[in-house]
């Protein structure tokens, strides 16, 4: 895929899922001429300094987490708050969501993923990294319905392999990447 046909990469992991979301940071081209939405799940309750933690990785790359009805700008790394799922909107804004939880998440990554498959359809790339359940797979499959593309890590390279090998099962056409073709292949897609 050339830079032409990514208008979106969206990230979604859980537990063992921050040391490799760390390394994709870094791996990013730059300029990137793409939006990165980065869904992770957290504890609701706790303070949490994400943003900081991943901003620390590459001071030239703004992460935040966005406002509800925020627009979206390529070269830019978002976030999805704690205890919101993050939706994306025909305008190409955020919207934030304070509905149930959706495999025992919010922010649910399947919440995510389903709503840039109708934005962004075959200009998505949904990738899916560690963790400790199934939260993800369903929204892979709708962005690879629409064209976009599926990259899960390689379940035996992840702390938890649960969430990768369950989207791989139900995601034929996902990829099966370790954390550095997956860095490679961020990188590229600039060129």
């Amino acid at each position: 895929m050339t830079k032409n046909n990514v208008d979106i990469v969206v990230i979604g992991g859980s537990a063992g899922s921050i040391p490799v979301i760390c390394e994709l940071i870094e791996a990013l081209p730059s300029p990137f001429d793409f939006a990165v939405v980065i869904v992770i799940h957290r504890s609701k309750n706790v303070i949490s300094e994400m943003e900081q933690i991943l901003a620390v990785k590459r001071k030239e790359i703004m992460v935040k987490e966005p406002d509800d009805k925020e627009p979206i700008q390529k070269n830019c790394v978002y976030l999805a708050p704690q205890n919101y799922h993050l939706l994306i909107e025909e305008t190409h804004s955020f919207c934030l969501d304070y509905s149930e939880l959706v495999s025992y998440s919010r922010p649910s990554i399947d919440v995510t993923f389903e709503s840039i498959a109708e934005i962004y359809t075959q200009k998505a790339v949904s990738i899916l990294l560690s963790g400790a359940n199934g939260d993800g797979s369903h929204g892979m499959a709708e962005i690879i319905a629409r064209g976009g593309t599926g990259i899960v890590q390689e379940p035996s390279t992840a702390e938890y392999p649960v969430m990768p090998q369950l989207a791989l099962d139900a995601n034929a056409e996902a990829k099966a990447w370790t954390p550095a073709q997956i860095s490679t292949y961020i990188h590229t897609l600039n060129v």
